[in-house]
Parts: C-alpha cells; sequence; structure tokens
C-alpha cells in the first residue's frame, strides 16, 4: 500500500468481571440471596426485583441486545447534553487525550448503567463528552481488555454506545510495541491495516447473532483505516516537525496479558506485522461493522527484542510503556487535536 509519506518506510501488504475494588462491572448490584422453595419443582426463589434481575442478566451476559446500548447511549447524552460527532479511546498512558477537552461532562465508568469498568493501570475510567476544536467529542479514559476477563463483544460494546450517540468517527490510541527496526522509543505509526490474531483463534466481538441495526452478517474489512484521515495526519506531523516520528504500518493484537516471547515476535515480524499491542483491532471491527470511520495510531512505547539475550533491559514491562507515554503526551494530543480540526473544517 503506498501514497501515506515520501519516507519509503511504509509497511505494504499484497466471565469473570470482578476487578480488584470488588465491582462487578462498577454499579451497586442488589445483594441478593437464593433459598430453595421447598415444593415439588424445585424451583429457586430470588429476592430480585425485575430490574436488578436484569441489570445482573446484562453484566453476566457476552453480548449486548441493542435496547440495553441504545438505553446507555440515551442516558450519555441526556446527562451531557450533546450528541458527539467523534468518539476517541486512549490507550496506556494516553488519557490526556480526554483531558484537553472543553465544557467537559465527565461520567465514572461505574456510575453509567450497565457499563464494564476499566482495571487496567493508565486507564482512569472515565467517559469524557465535550468540545474540541469546535466539534463535539466524546473520549474513553480506559478501554476493556480481553486478558481482564471480558468477552470481545463486551470490550468493544462501547463502540456501539457512541454510533447510537452520534459518533460519526472513531479515534483508537493505544501504546505498542515497535517490531519494525525502524521504529524507535516514541515514534507514532499510523495504523492502515492489522493482523488480527485473536480472529485467527476463533475469537471475534461480532460472534452470535447479528442485529442488523448495528451492521450486515459479513463485513468486509478491506480499507478499514481511512485513507484521507492518514494522509491528513501526515501532513499535519509535517507542520508539527515530527514528520520524522511518524510511520504507517500494521498493528497486530494478542490476547496478553503477558508480552511477546521471541519466536512469536518474529513470525508476526515475517507476517508483515511493525507493531504489536493487546487491543485496538476488536474495536476497529466493531466500528466498521456499524460503518463509521477509523483512524488508529499505535504510540511506540517499547521496542520488541527478536533476538535471544539473558539481559533484563530487553524485557518490556509496564512502567516503561507509562513513563514513554507521559513523555509523549503532548505531541499525540495536538496531533489528534489537529486532526479533529479538519473534520471540523470540512463538516
Amino acid at each position: 500500500m503506498t501514497g501515506y509519506n515520501s519516507k519509503g518506510d511504509v509497511a505494504t501488504s499484497n466471565g469473570n468481571h470482578n476487578n480488584s475494588s470488588g465491582h462487578s462491572n462498577g454499579h451497586k448490584v442488589a445483594e441478593y440471596t437464593a433459598q430453595e422453595n421447598h415444593t415439588s419443582d424445585n424451583r429457586i426463589q430470588c429476592s430480585l426485583t425485575p430490574e436488578e434481575f436484569r441489570a445482573v442478566r446484562v453484566m453476566n451476559e457476552d453480548t449486548y441486545p441493542y435496547e440495553v446500548i441504545q438505553e446507555i447511549a440515551d442516558f450519555i447524552v441526556k446527562g451531557s447534553g450533546i450528541r458527539p460527532k467523534i468518539g476517541i479511546i486512549c490507550g496506556s498512558g494516553l488519557g490526556s487525550l480526554a483531558d484537553i477537552i472543553q465544557d467537559a461532562k465527565v461520567f465514572e465508568y461505574e456510575k453509567i448503567p450497565n457499563f464494564p469498568v476499566s482495571t487496567v493501570e493508565g486507564h482512569a475510567g472515565r467517559l469524557v463528552v465535550g468540545t474540541l476544536e469546535g466539534a463535539n467529542v466524546m473520549a474513553m479514559q480506559g478501554r476493556f481488555h480481553f486478558y481482564e476477563g471480558y468477552p470481545l463483544a463486551k470490550c468493544s460494546m462501547p463502540v456501539r454506545v457512541m454510533k447510537l450517540c452520534g459518533v460519526e468517527y472513531l479515534f483508537a490510541t493505544n501504546a505498542a510495541g515497535g517490531i519494525n527496526p525502524k521504529y524507535a522509543v516514541g515514534d507514532i505509526m499510523l495504523m492502515h491495516d492489522h493482523v488480527n490474531m485473536l480472529g485467527f483463534a476463533g475469537n471475534s466481538p461480532l460472534q452470535g447473532p447479528n442485529d442488523p441495526r448495528f451492521g450486515p452478517r459479513f463485513p468486509a474489512l478491506v480499507n478499514s483505516y481511512n485513507r484521507d484521515l492518514i494522509n491528513k495526519a501526515i501532513e499535519i506531523s509535517k507542520i508539527m516537525g515530527i514528520e520524522s516520528n511518524i510511520h504507517v504500518g500494521v498493528y497486530s493484537c494478542l490476547g496478553g496479558p503477558t508480552y511477546e516471547t521471541i519466536a512469536e515476535l518474529k513470525a508476526l515480524r515475517m507476517m508483515g506485522v511493525d507493531a504489536v499491542g493487546m487491543s485496538t483491532v476488536h474495536e476497529v471491527i466493531t466500528a466498521r461493522h456499524c460503518d463509521m470511520k477509523v483512524f488508529a495510531f499505535s504510540l511506540i512505547t517499547n521496542k520488541c527484542s527478536i533476538e535471544y539475550s539473558d539481559k533484563k533491559d530487553d524485557e518490556a514491562n509496564h512502567e516503561e510503556v507509562m513513563a514513554v507515554a507521559k513523555n509523549r503526551q503532548k505531541a499525540c494530543c495536538e496531533l489528534v487535536s489537529r486532526l479533529i480540526a479538519e473534520i471540523q473544517k470540512g463538516s
């Protein structure tokens, strides 16, 4: 794939929902006891009201019905007084993207009906709705991961909430390990394609019955990442003076929470993967399923070692990821802000 920059380095391509704080999904769940009914049918009696029973059922389901997602979207739109056009998912350490939103209305995940909670350090667990560069936006400070115990449909459910709130563009960011040897720590890789390793294993956020109100049964994923937005981001990087730190490449999502083995990294590199992480792909699939335009980038927070070594310095760690993200927040925020301004200008 060509046409993105002039550097010549563009990659080509022919369960259990509890967190440590004791929340089930961030909401107060009614305590209840099941008592055996000493009748011939041995049915179980429960003290839950119909509303409480419905909430518990939704928490434990792998998928969210359209009506429940509509309720969540209505709650956010009513509470914020805004119908956002652009949705942003903040990756590890990149929560400051939401901090630059003006006239912000903040929703703690635990206070949003039927919403999961994020359990990972660096993910604040808040939904922020407001304006940025004149555009109505909503941003997730904290996403949900497969390794937290959430099924993929629940991990990407907020994307459908965004859609029903009115979002047309999804901006997804992540912290990733750089496999491409040309990438340096602190570089930004604009995603133009992905390799869905979780999908290879039979996991998809679209598993189960398809609701055509969201999208088709068999969505195509060719050109999932909007080419116009990628090209605009490259032009913006030239204005910002960070063109040498910008790449366009292929991302792959693995299940985590372990970092990759040397053999796995070598295999991914042979497949044309430039950066690897534990998120984003299922969110993009869900966004494309409901016909949203997607822009995504990876902040390269560590270089993946593809040679065997006994050096501890070669091992990836979460502290390093967070430190690099903190140092590059300003550039990431400016890139996103300028790109949103371009979208708003063309409206």
